[in-house]
């Protein structure tokens, strides 16, 4: 069986909102997820998430943290997805999707989480208790 790979960047602001991107190809349903995506040959699963997010999303990030592994099986394919707590470094909110897979890119409140439309709906309990663990 085959192998994919990839990493997600969970980043949280100063207002508790998650850095989400609305994403899908043109002409199916568009969904809310993390910035994520694969990892190309030669790169680690960090500098996967630092360019992911990049790309995604226009923000340079630092890792904070790794928070856990995502393993499973989609369409007969293994997939292997670490996620990372990240922070904004630099950069700006812009679109800049090579493969023009991103649509919108938004700081959704926690609040948000149970009404959006969600690529990965197993996340939404991590990315609810990780938010609300990062709560003084």
């Amino acid at each position: 069986m085959n192998l994919w790979e990839g990493s997600a960047g969970i980043c949280v602001n100063e207002l508790g909102e998650i850095l989400m991107v609305l994403q899908g190809k043109e002409d199916e349903e568009k969904l809310w997820a993390v910035p994520s995506g694969g990892k190309e040959l030669y790169e680690t699963f960090e500098e996967c998430c630092i360019r992911e997010v990049f790309e995604e999303t226009g923000y340079e990030v630092d890792i904070v943290r790794p928070l856990f592994i995502k393993n499973g099986t989609t369409c007969g394919i293994d997939v292997k997805v670490q996620y990372y707590e990240v922070k904004v470094t630099g950069g700006e909110l812009r679109i800049q999707d090579p493969d023009g897979l991103i649509h919108e890119i938004a700081w959704r409140k926690v609040s948000e989480m149970d009404e959006l439309d969600f690529a990965f709906r197993e996340d939404i309990e991590f990315l609810l208790n990780f938010s609300n663990s990062l709560q003084v």
